[in-house]
């Protein structure tokens, strides 16, 4: 089988976390400056075979789109237009960045370990790709 792929999508970050080949379990992979994401996907997809892209889909708690739904729009159409064959779909996302927040606790990280925004957004990649797996 191959892999799924998803993305915490970020104005200036972005976390990227992975399944493995069985699509069961998901994991941290990397976080990317946002600049550098599509080049970094091509690079990767080159390399692993991926089944689908998972995109992280912010949510207001009365269930409408989130003020960076309109950065993720954008990219999502370029997405689509340098994968066209591998499908897109998209996950909520809503409290990730607390959960990643209260993981990195629970796991006994330091203060100045929690400060690390690229973890806290790989954190969150791998929540919304365990959410979406969780779902299908």
């Amino acid at each position: 089988m191959a892999r799924i792929i998803a993305l915490d999508f970020g104005k200036q970050r972005t976390g990227i976390a992975v399944t493995d080949e069985l699509q069961l379990i998901a994991s941290g992979l990397v976080t990317v400056n946002t600049k550098e994401l599509l080049k970094y996907l091509q690079d990767y997809i080159a390399k692993e075979n991926i089944a689908r892209i998972v995109v992280g889909e912010p949510k207001q708690w009365d269930n409408t789109p989130s003020e960076s739904e309109a950065l993720i729009q954008p990219f999502l159409k370029k997405l689509k237009e340098t994968f066209p064959s591998i499908p897109i779909d998209r996950q909520d996302e809503r409290f990730t960045s607390k959960v990643a927040f209260q993981t990195m606790v629970h796991a006994g990280l330091k203060k100045k370990q929690r400060r690390n925004k690229e973890l806290i957004d790989e954190i969150s990649a791998t929540l919304i790709l365990q959410s979406y797996l969780n779902r299908k």
